[in-house]
């Protein structure tokens, strides 16, 4: 096991790489998704939308997506997260 490996393990319980879901949830917009969409393949370009599930609320203001994104190492799913909590459209990020 490398340096890097071991420091990993001992920061996080996740095993990477891995696939792992990333729920968004912010308010409805047309692009909202494509916008989400765009932001992940910037740290992972495989990203597929196809890997997105898409649910709106009860009264339809808000739209919440569910990204299940193959991520590599913890920097790459940090940066990820930074990207998405620091987005205007973004409300929260699970």
């Amino acid at each position: 096991m490398t340096d890097q490996k071991k420091t990993e393990s001992a920061e996080t319980l996740i095993e990477f790489p891995c696939d792992f879901p990333i729920k968004v949830m912010g308010k409805t917009e047309a692009d909202f998704s494509a916008k989400i969409i765009k932001i992940i393949q910037a740290y992972e370009p495989s990203f597929d939308a196809s890997n997105v599930e898409m649910k709106g609320s009860a009264k339809g203001n808000y739209t919440s997506l569910t990204c299940t994104c193959y991520v590599e190492s913890k920097e790459q799913l940090d940066n990820i997260y930074r990207a998405l909590t620091s987005n205007p459209l973004v409300k929260y990020v699970l």
